[in-house]
């Protein structure tokens, strides 16, 4: 017998959490008796509404968003409802989140306004109070979050986009890296094949000259010529390996210096050029050779640098020699000019291959700014007996893998993310306060106190039942559940009997007619049971 899996959705589980919670509103508002009563199955069947428009939400967003709007025009044609106004948020902001098209939205938008205000033009109450209301639901209950979702989505995708790019730009840098380096090791082959190919010379040499000797025997003179032909074996191979080595480019112009330069000689020509710079060096120390040409190199590049980018400064240059290792010290002082501000053009390719060298050399290079004054440091510190150091890479930020300059702009874009969001939940709560104030004033001042109530007697003119009345009436009145319907051609008016918010209360109807107080009743609350007592009278003409 075969047997099936059934693997549910990955969006299954979210969407029932999500549904549960849209549900949570509509199912509290009619057991605290917010709305107005009404059957169970019409809690029922609009909570089944929302299950679909949740499950529509991922592949049909526009459908569930009507789905919820009709949600809310069938309980209120203002469209503000309890139960399903945070499913229209909710649901509009999943629209703007899901869909890739502003137009289908901006149809939807119009298409809920429209039907809403053909509903309340149906009704009898005072349509501009609705259709404000209807209006004020729609943009921030839907219009806001919507453009919320959109602006989220957006951004995601700008910051996709500019990921792609950090880790484009840091792939090129350390292509360019990669090349310097390369020239470095170029250049140090070069140093090889002028040092090694000179001893190696000098060694033919010396062969040669032995092979021709007067007085010496015919085996000693058949070794000393294969010794030169050895040598000269040797520097050609080793001509060969450069070769292979070099780059494939055009030909590196000669170097204007002498292979075998030396440190005291570098500095007294850099200031003879009008560098000013100072140099403390060892003396009488002899230096393996790689390790010479490494700390020459790496005085060479800093006085070119200082020449370049802080021309005037003082460079202070300090070689010294211990057992075993050797330090070298170039410190630039601050540029005494605006000059110093302006460097010249440059790829930073210079330092990234005395990087290489020391690597190469086994030991530590450093290069960055000296204390607070605008000068700049470069040291390195060279073994006499070097391993092969490692090659040294863009230095990565908290052992997370990524470069230092991509995490950093993870940072700021998080933060830019997070500062219009912080602003805008800022000026909502503002919005808040406000709308919530305007509300407790409006229903504050349409409060009738039920002893003034008791007090005013059918019959007495308007001018004596005046005082006691508030200064608003209720905007809205449940004219729907009043106990009886007004006397015939009476102007009536409606208070509330509570100054509570949020909740159903009772209301009391003054009727007047020729400037006469010709009925009061009390409504009751919704939702309220047993017998309400008919507290009407009529005033005899």
């Amino acid at each position: 017998m075969s047997r099936r899996t059934i693997t549910a959705s990955p969006g299954a589980l979210p969407d029932a959490l999500l549904w549960a919670v849209l549900a949570v509103p509509g199912a509290l508002a009619d057991l605290t008796g917010v709305n107005a009563p009404r059957p169970w199955w019409q809690s029922a069947a609009g909570a089944a509404v929302l299950a679909v428009a949740v499950a529509a939400s991922r592949a049909r967003p526009v459908l569930a968003l009507a789905l919820a709007a009709g949600l809310g025009l069938a309980t209120s044609p203002s469209l503000f409802t309890l139960s399903y106004g945070p499913a229209l948020s909710v649901l509009a902001y999943l629209l703007g989140r899901r869909s890739a098209a502003a137009r289908p939205a901006l149809y939807a938008f119009p298409a809920v306004a429209a039907a809403g205000t053909l509903l309340v033009l149906a009704r009898d109450v005072d349509p501009v109070v609705e259709w404000l209301v209807l209006t004020g639901t729609l943009l921030f209950g839907a219009v806001f979050p919507w453009l919320a979702g959109r602006y989220r989505r957006q951004a995601r995708e700008l910051v996709a986009a500019g990921w792609s790019r950090a880790a484009q730009l840091e792939r090129e840098q350390e292509i360019v890296a990669d090349r310097a380096r390369l020239r470095e090791r170029t250049r140090i082959a070069q140093d090889m094949h002028d040092s090694l190919g000179h001893e190696l010379s000098l060694i033919a040499l010396r062969a040669g000259a032995l092979q021709v000797a007067p007085g010496l025997d015919a085996a000693h003179r058949a070794a000393a010529a294969e010794l030169r032909e050895a040598a000269a074996s040797a520097t050609d191979r080793l001509r060969d390996i450069i070769g292979v080595l070099r780059d494939a480019g055009p030909a590196a112009p000669a170097p204007l210096t002498p292979p075998d330069d030396s440190l005291r000689a570098l500095v007294d020509r850099a200031a003879a050029s009008g560098l000013p710079v100072r140099a403390r060096l060892s003396r009488g120390t002899a230096l393996p050779p790689l390790v010479e040409r490494a700390a020459y190199r790496v005085v060479q590049e800093a006085l070119t640098n200082a020449a370049k980018h802080a021309p005037g400064a003082e460079v202070s240059v300090t070689v010294t020699s211990g057992a075993g290792e050797t330090s070298v010290t170039v410190v630039t002082g601050p540029g005494p000019g605006p000059a110093a501000a302006s460097p010249a053009p440059g790829g930073g390719t210079g330092l990234l291959g005395l990087r290489e060298r020391v690597a190469l050399a086994g030991g530590e290079f450093t290069a960055g700014p000296s204390g607070d004054d605008g000068g700049f440091e470069v040291s390195a510190r060279l073994p006499h007996e070097p391993g092969l150091g490692p090659a040294p890479r863009p230095p990565m930020a908290g052992g997370s893998g990524q470069p230092a300059g991509l995490a950093q702009a993870h940072r700021t874009a998080r933060r830019r993310f997070a500062v219009p969001f912080a602003l805008a939940a800022a000026a909502g709560a503002v919005f808040v306060a406000a709308a919530f104030g305007w509300y407790a004033y409006v229903k504050g001042h349409s409060v009738l106190k039920p002893a003034d109530y008791a007090a005013l007697d059918v019959g007495a003119p308007y001018a004596d039942v005046a005082p006691f009345l508030p200064d608003r009436q209720v905007a809205d009145p449940p004219a729907d559940r009043a106990p009886v319907g007004p006397p015939a051609g009476a102007e009536c008016r409606y208070y509330r009997a509570s100054g509570e918010l949020f909740v159903s209360v009772d209301h009391f109807r003054l009727c007047f007619r020729d400037g006469h107080l010709v009925a009061k009743s009390r409504i009751p609350r919704a939702g309220a049971s047993g017998a309400v007592e008919q507290e009407e009278k009529e005033w005899p003409r």
